[in-house]
């Protein structure tokens, strides 16, 4: 099955802020230097504290380690934002909408493939089922971030690829991160 590039959702959602209204806050909240000071940062492996989202929205600051990554992953029917606050980091997103269930593996189209570097404050909007991975390339420096969905995250799905072929491994659930 190919995918063609399909529009980020530009509707808002009931009662939920949209996504540019989460890269608003992403943005103001990275921009807060004692909050991002305040996050402790281990050399080996990444770290996290849930913040308070506007309109009931999650939301994360989150620490990189040097060379450190997501992987592919979506965040099924949340669209968000993120906002680099300290360091780098790359975005590696396909220009796809993928279909929500009934799949393992999927052929990709040619030129869906984008790539974005993000310096500390820069962010992105996204809509639902964006396919993405995040990287701190740096070699010697901590990147940190802010990120905010909306709903709050049912699911994350966790896919490999290899070339044009990406193939779904695994869901994760909130209470796998929490």
């Amino acid at each position: 099955m190919s995918l063609s590039v399909s529009p980020p959702a530009r509707v808002r959602p009931v009662g939920g802020p949209t996504a540019y209204e989460l890269l608003d806050f992403v943005r103001r909240t990275a921009a807060d230097s004692e909050l991002v000071a305040s996050l402790p940062l281990d050399p080996d492996g990444r770290t996290w504290v849930r913040l308070e989202g506007p309109g009931g929205s999650e939301a994360w600051l989150i620490g990189w380690p040097p060379g450190t990554g997501t992987g592919w992953h979506d965040h099924a029917e949340s669209h968000g934002a993120f906002s680099t606050a300290q360091g780098e980091l790359k975005e590696h997103s396909l220009a796809v909408r993928l279909p929500s269930a009934g799949w393992k593996t999927l052929e990709l189209a040619e030129d869906v493939d984008r790539e974005r570097t993000l310096p500390a404050g820069t962010g992105k909007a996204f809509g639902e089922h964006h396919v993405h991975e995040v990287l701190n390339e740096s070699a010697t420096e901590h990147a940190v971030s802010v990120h905010a969905y909306y709903p709050p995250l049912p699911l994350l799905r966790r896919f490999s690829r290899s070339g044009a072929v990406l193939r779904l491994e695994h869901v994760e659930r909130p209470e796998d991160w929490q």
